[in-house]
């Protein structure tokens, strides 16, 4: 087990969540965009996380053995398939011949939770780093 181990990490966790902010972000800034590239409301997108490596177990002998690679990826992003909203403005420019618009299946509440969790991942990462970082100067201060 190397002792850079536990940054690297929470260095893999730093870049998933900051990936789920910038989707988020994405998703908060389409709320209302109801024709995109394709001629259809925007989709709302989510992050697909997995875990590094094959399981806890077969972490857990890599680190005791070889020294594993741990943390997570982001296994892609994916469009969520809940339908898109319709809402009743007659005097929009993409309302059909009902006069009900497609809106984006992007909830802003759900959107704002999402963001929260993200944030708090990155700062559980932030610490797991400084905590390693100060553990390693401990270390060195007992080495001399």
């Amino acid at each position: 087990m190397s002792l850079f181990d536990a940054i690297d990490t929470a260095a893999t966790g730093l870049s998933a969540e900051r990936l789920r902010m910038d989707v988020t972000a994405e998703n908060l800034a389409n709320a209302q965009t109801t024709r995109g590239v394709d001629g259809q409301p925007y989709r709302r997108k989510v992050v697909e996380l997995a875990q590094a490596g094959g399981g806890f177990g077969a972490t857990l002998n890599g680190a005791l053995q070889r020294g594993g690679d741990a943390g997570v990826r982001v296994a892609g992003i994916a469009q969520d398939t809940t339908p898109n909203r319709l809402v009743y403005d007659p005097g929009h420019p993409d309302a059909d011949a009902r006069g009900y618009v497609s809106m984006p299946n992007v909830q802003p509440v759900t959107e704002m939770v999402d963001l929260i969790s993200a944030s708090r991942s990155y700062e559980a990462n932030v610490t797991v780093m400084q905590t390693a970082k100060s553990m390693f100067a401990k270390t060195l201060e007992l080495l001399r």
